[in-house]
């Protein structure tokens, strides 16, 4: 009985995408939500003056101050959020090469 977890008729709404430069970074953390969880750490980003949260076990990023970046997110009533792994470095095809 596989198949179709989806109850009703509702279309799920699309994930809402951003790019920008990213303005500035901080860090909160490490938090241990409970025992056994990595370390999470919080980031607050500004990017191209709207802020957003983002969480992560890493305690780097893989993007820096000055960067063009790319990411999902969802608006909450706590604001918006970056969803994991979904935060990177945006590649203009038109200034591309391949060595």
């Amino acid at each position: 009985m596989a198949g179709g977890f989806r109850r009703g008729n509702r279309n799920r709404t699309p994930k809402l995408e951003a790019r920008g430069t990213l303005e500035s970074v901080s860090r909160e953390g490490p938090f241990k939500e409970w025992l056994g969880m990595p370390d999470l750490y919080r980031y607050a980003l500004v990017v191209d003056g709207v802020s957003y949260s983002y969480q992560t076990e890493d305690a780097e990023l893989p993007v820096g101050e000055g960067d063009y970046v790319v990411f999902r997110y969802k608006q909450t009533k706590a604001g918006n959020w970056v969803d994991r792994n979904s935060l990177g470095i945006a590649i203009d095809p038109a200034t591309f090469q391949r060595d």
